[in-house]
């Protein structure tokens, strides 16, 4: 399913060998290597906390406070996972904990402003394009919101943050075969909201 593109860039493996390193060098009170790996990883886990609050303030807020537990914890961490799935456990937490505390709900796209389904337009597109285009996306934006918390986590993972089926079941806790279904049932509650409005927008 593609998501207009709102994927993040290919994991790679020279990326993960460098997180390595820095997370080796943080575990040993290098301040200045996890520093690194917040600057690499910050609007990333901005753009997740996004997605799971709807709230710019409280997803810019927990991302922050997210990266201070995970220099805190960064001893704790275990070889094997990714970076990002091991700090999201932690984002993950304080976002579930934001959303019991004020029991809110995810504002609209046009209340958030800047976000992660915003593109630079290309040169090409034509006014009406572009305007088609961030209608689109605020629509699908709109109605990820929609969705109940998981289906909307499990999209958020595999859609938005690349993470394989393996990933997620680690960060999830659940078996490979759970994300499968989860994740099925979330695009169908997706498509289902968007009612037709992508097929009208590709023709």
């Amino acid at each position: 399913m593609n998501l207009i593109n709102f994927k993040n860039g290919p994991r790679t493996a020279a990326k993960d060998s460098e997180d390595e390193t820095l997370i080796r060098s943080s575990q040993k009170g290098d301040k200045i290597a996890f520093g690194y790996l917040v600057q690499r990883y910050m609007k990333r886990a901005y753009f997740t906390a996004l997605g799971l609050t709807g709230d710019s303030q409280a997803a810019l807020d927990l991302s922050q406070e997210a990266f201070v537990r995970a220099y805190r914890s960064i001893k704790s961490f275990q070889p094997g996972l990714p970076f990002f799935s091991w700090y999201y456990r932690i984002l993950r937490n304080l976002a579930l904990n934001f959303l019991r505390r004020k029991n809110i709900h995810a504002r609209p796209f046009s209340e958030i402003g800047e976000t992660k389904l915003e593109q630079m337009p290309d040169a090409s597109d034509s006014a009406q394009k572009r305007l088609e285009k961030r209608e689109l996306q605020e629509a699908v934006w709109q109605a990820i919101q929609e969705l109940k918390p998981g289906e909307r986590e499990i999209l958020i993972l595999r859609e938005f943050e690349e993470l394989s089926y393996r990933e997620i079941a680690a960060v999830l806790q659940i078996s490979m075969g759970t994300v499968m279904s989860r994740l099925y049932h979330a695009r169908q509650s997706l498509k289902l909201r968007l009612q037709g409005l992508i097929d009208e927008y590709i023709e």
